[in-house]
C-alpha cells in the first residue's frame, strides 16, 4: 500500500533517495483506475522505491510547485528532484517498466 502524502510531510518523506508520488483526487475516474495499480506496485517495490499519494483537494501546496494540472499524474523523484513523470491512467506494465527504465529497480 502506498503512504499519504501531504503538503506537511511530503519534503521530509521525498527528499533521500528515489520516490514516486500519484497526483490524485476522489472524484476523478482515471485516478480511481490507477489507484489499484500504484498500490499493486508499491508493494512490488517496497525498501527500493518510496511510492506515495497526494490527494490534490487536501493538499494544494506540493501540486502546483511541480505544475500539476492534470490528473492523475505520476511523478518519478529523486533526491526530491524531479526525474520524470506520467500523466493519465497507466497500464501496470507500463509502469513498472517506466520505473525499470527511469530508477533502474525491478
Amino acid at each position: 500500500m502506498a503512504q499519504q502524502f501531504t503538503d506537511q510531510n511530503f519534503q521530509a518523506e521525498v527528499s533521500k533517495g528515489f520516490a514516486i508520488v500519484d497526483f490524485w483526487a476522489e472524484w476523478c475516474g482515471p485516478c480511481q483506475m490507477m489507484g489499484p495499480i500504484f498500490d499493486e506496485v508499491a508493494v512490488q517495490f517496497k525498501g527500493k522505491v518510496k511510492m506515495g499519494k497526494v490527494n490534490v483537494d487536501e493538499s494544494q501546496q506540493v501540486p502546483s510547485k511541480f505544475g500539476v494540472s492534470g490528473i492523475p499524474t505520476i511523478v518519478f523523484l529523486k533526491d526530491g528532484v524531479e526525474v520524470s513523470r506520467l500523466v493519465g491512467f497507466q497500464s501496470k506494465e507500463t509502469f513498472q517498466t517506466k520505473i525499470l527504465e527511469v530508477f533502474g529497480v525491478k
